[in-house]
């Protein structure tokens, strides 16, 4: 199940909108005869995948016991049953690491594959599987895409200079792993003033990227340039407005742009409709690269399930602040977060932190 999951973990940048899986075939004197991960949108599932590489190698599905991360689907998508596919190659056994949230599905892969007289197994290693797919599971349980927010940051918690200058607080391993959480993201969010101020690409160039995430940003009024350059690279904007201009809306639609209109809250965008939206367009994963008024709305509305911080080894004194909300009354008041996980990437740290009750589920 270890050496599947590795594989879903690969699979993460390539399979959104659906989830990333791994499958292990082991045969009954436990060699390993076929492994595969979901393949891109419309491609074969782990599980189909695995057992094509098990007909490669020239071996038997026969007997075989499957390790697979998320429960085999029993329905037709854009790909037929995996259930049916194990049943049909006589597997034996099934190792599921969890059940799969998705209507469609829940439980009854498992109970098309116990029908077959498949011995099935559910909850080996679980909340490792599940933290493969924490948006999927976000988007399936509560209609919502799993928001990480991202911010790059000097010691003392400043995102760039007073004038706005932040390239580049952290360094080259830290700007690399960023790209890296984009690139397994189904949609990239920042605010209009970070597009005025930095005119960001907020494509995926640093690491190999199979897809480019949907590129999204919240403009109440519809600032945004053409000439923007998020709007110059391949891939998709969508642009979430809360005032509708007929002009601005006219010329960022030539460039290439969707533009919806959402309902206003003291005249911004509603954050909770923008997301809700977004899970109705499949976006499992939400990376949010934005600047403190954005990161602060987001975090006062309680919309922020992971914190993704990279913190430099630097002190730059009076500048931009990471988020904005408050002021609070009482120091009980606070957000309290938990650390999930703390790396060193070069000189600098990338800490994760979550609310404490946040967690896929």
């Amino acid at each position: 199940m270890q050496a599947a999951l590795e594989l879903a973990r690969a699979s993460a940048p390539l399979s959104p909108p659906n989830p990333a899986v791994g499958c292990v075939l082991v045969s009954p004197d436990g060699e390993v005869i076929g492994t595969g991960r979901t393949d891109r949108v419309g491609g074969p599932h782990a599980e189909a995948r695995a057992l094509a590489d098990m007909k490669v190698r020239g071996h038997s599905g026969r007997d075989a016991t499957a390790y697979v991360t998320l429960e085999p689907c029993s329905h037709f998508g854009r790909t037929p049953p995996c259930a049916d596919a194990l049943v049909r190659e006589g597997v034996r056994r099934v190792v599921v690491a969890t059940q799969d949230p998705n209507p469609l599905v829940a439980g009854r892969g498992i109970e098309r594959l116990r029908a077959a007289g498949i011995e099935v197994s559910v909850g080996l290693l679980e909340e490792a599987s599940r933290e493969v797919n924490p948006g999927f599971f976000s988007r399936m349980t509560r209609g919502l895409p799993w928001v990480r927010l991202k911010v790059a940051a000097s010691l003392d918690g400043r995102t760039a200079l007073q004038n706005g200058a932040s390239q580049w607080i952290t360094g080259t391993a830290a700007r690399v792993d960023g790209h890296r959480w984009r690139a397994r993201a189904g949609a990239i969010l920042t605010g209009i003033g970070t597009v005025l101020d930095d005119d960001p690409r907020l494509d995926v160039r640093e690491v190999e990227a199979p897809r480019q995430p949907l590129r999204v940003v919240l403009d109440s009024q519809l600032r945004t340039p053409a000439h923007a350059r998020l709007l110059q690279v391949p891939g998709s904007v969508l642009v979430y407005a809360a005032q509708d201009h007929a002009e601005r809306r006219a010329a960022l639609q030539a460039a290439g742009a969707e533009v919806v209109v959402l309902p206003a809250t003291r005249g911004r965008v509603d954050l909770s409709a923008m997301l809700r939206d977004l899970a109705a367009r499949q976006v499992n994963d939400l990376h949010v690269e934005a600047g403190h008024r954005l990161n602060g709305a987001l975090v006062e509305a309680d919309l922020v399930d992971e914190f993704l911080v990279y913190l430099a080894p630097k002190l730059i004194g009076l500048g931009r602040e990471m988020m904005q909300f408050g002021p609070l009354a009482a120091l009980g008041e606070a957000r309290a977060l938990e650390f999930i996980d703390v790396e060193r990437l070069g000189d600098d740290l990338r800490l994760r932190a979550r609310r404490r009750e946040r967690h896929p589920d």
